[in-house]
């Protein structure tokens, strides 16, 4: 590590100063890095996409992703579990700048325990999720009206293929997130960001097609290969070895959470991914494509945004570990009122930029939706986005309670966005969204998160 003191405050440039203000360190730089590339590139592959695919086959393409999503129902969200267990016996260890864990060996061995418990079950899921979404792919797909005219069957088992190693080595990442390695790890995510939409713009013009999700997804594969294999190659090589001391106990200490947080990651589809299938399946390719298009946009502006709490994951379990609650509170606060103030800034921006292209009837406002139910969507992040935050500082304790409301407010968002949709197209679907974000998630988790910290954060618990 290094002993480098870091540069008083008077000498630092305005710019690190602002930025300071904003609680913007590395991490989340390289995190809003990520998803700032991703909404620059956007146009780009969306010229490339509009020049060089037809709006059927533009369809199949963000159809393609949205199904890959369906590997929340295999993973269960236990990479959130992975980071907060992880972080809380990090706080006894550390890394020097060569690779090699100091500290405790009875945390190393539990953190070595907690690392190959996560494999094996990854490995299971990755399968399982390699088996049953392949087959749910080729059904579905089959009813799309230009499926016998449209090259999608070998794409799609290719794409599922890749995304099933990717999904084994997400434990990985959980582990050195969880070992507050965050800087790296998003720098890594940034990088892999460029390397996967340069891979993209060269596969549409080459007339790739369909493969381009398969080989964006290969670009991933390779990138997460080499910061294991190699960047990371000693610390791995510890912590994927036997351990030689105390083990995570998996029935009392990682199981309590993570079923109640997989359980919620389960039904965590219907909130987000939902949408396209539904109006692929009863509207068709075309529209399906636009909806996907619009939610790719949003959705980045809302991950970058989230970096800056999503980063402190970490941080807050450590923080929990050590009892430091006031400073828990203080910069959870702090981070959650800069992401959200930056979201709706971002947000208006795009929904003006969708309104402009409209209005000037440009060629490319068809591969986006219509000003309004961009608008419904883009408010339903907003309001979900902090019931996310809140969900983050709750996890960061070890606990999940409320699942049993949870799962029922998914399932209920589900059938509103299959029921609406069906009815009244994208309208409705994203009303559906919008209505249970700011009617539900919103007021729902801020009463949850009041009195989670009132019960937990009692003066004779300390």
């Amino acid at each position: 590590m290094s002993d480098r003191s870091p540069t008083p405050a008077a000498n630092r440039s305005w710019l690190r100063r602002l930025l300071n203000r904003l609680e913007v360190d590395q991490a989340v730089f390289f995190g809003i890095a990520a998803r700032a590339w991703q909404f620059l590139a956007g146009p780009v592959t969306l010229i490339l996409i509009a020049y060089f695919f037809s709006r059927e086959v533009q369809g199949y393409y963000y159809t393609f992703w949205s199904l890959i999503a369906l590997q929340s129902f295999f993973e269960l969200s236990f990479q959130y579990v992975v980071i907060n267990v992880a972080s809380h016996e990090w706080q006894k260890l550390r890394l020097d700048d060569d690779g090699a864990i100091h500290g405790p060996e009875e945390a190393i061995s539990r953190l070595s325990s907690l690392t190959r418990i996560s494999l094996c079950w990854y490995g299971v899921a990755a399968t399982l999720f390699w088996i049953c979404v392949s087959a749910i792919g080729l059904v579905f797909f089959t009813s799309g009206e230009y499926s016998d005219t449209i090259a999608w069957k070998l794409p799609w088992l290719a794409l599922v293929g890749c995304s099933a190693f990717v999904l084994w080595m997400t434990p990985f990442l959980g582990v050195l997130e969880g070992c507050n390695q965050v800087q790296t790890v998003y720098r890594f995510r940034f990088v892999r960001a460029v390397l996967g939409n340069l891979a993209v713009w060269a596969c549409i013009p080459l007339g790739a097609g369909l493969w381009t999700p398969a080989i964006a997804s290969f670009v991933q594969l390779v990138c997460e290969f080499y910061l294991i294999a190699v960047h990371y190659r000693r610390f791995f090589g510890v912590l994927t070895s036997r351990p030689t001391g105390p083990s995570i106990h998996w029935m009392s200490e990682v199981w309590p959470l993570q079923w109640r947080i997989g359980v919620k990651g389960l039904f965590c589809y219907f909130n987000t991914s939902l949408i396209n299938p539904v109006i692929f399946y009863y509207y068709g390719e075309v529209t399906a494509g636009q909806v996907g298009m619009t939610w790719q946009v949003l959705s980045s502006l809302q991950a970058a945004c989230s970096s800056w709490v999503r980063t402190r994951a970490a941080r807050f379990g450590m923080l929990v570990a050590e009892r430091d609650y006031d400073e828990l509170n203080r910069i959870f606060i702090r981070l959650s009122t800069i992401a959200l103030t930056v979201l709706c800034i971002l947000n208006a921006a795009f929904i003006l930029f969708d309104v402009l292209l409209f209005q000037a009837e440009s060629r490319f406002a068809d591969r986006l939706l219509a000003p309004l139910p961009t608008t419904l969507l883009a408010l339903g992040l907003i309001a979900t986005s902090l019931a996310e935050f809140q969900g983050i500082y709750i996890h960061a304790h070890k606990r999940s309670p409320y699942m049993i409301v949870s799962i029922t407010a998914a399932a209920t968002n589900g059938l509103l966005i299959w029921w609406l949709g069906r009815q009244y197209g994208v309208i409705g679907a994203a009303g559906a969204y919008l209505a249970m974000g700011v009617l539900f998630s919103l007021p729902f988790w801020t009463w949850a998160w009041y009195r989670c910290r009132a019960q937990w954060h009692l003066p004779e618990s300390a």
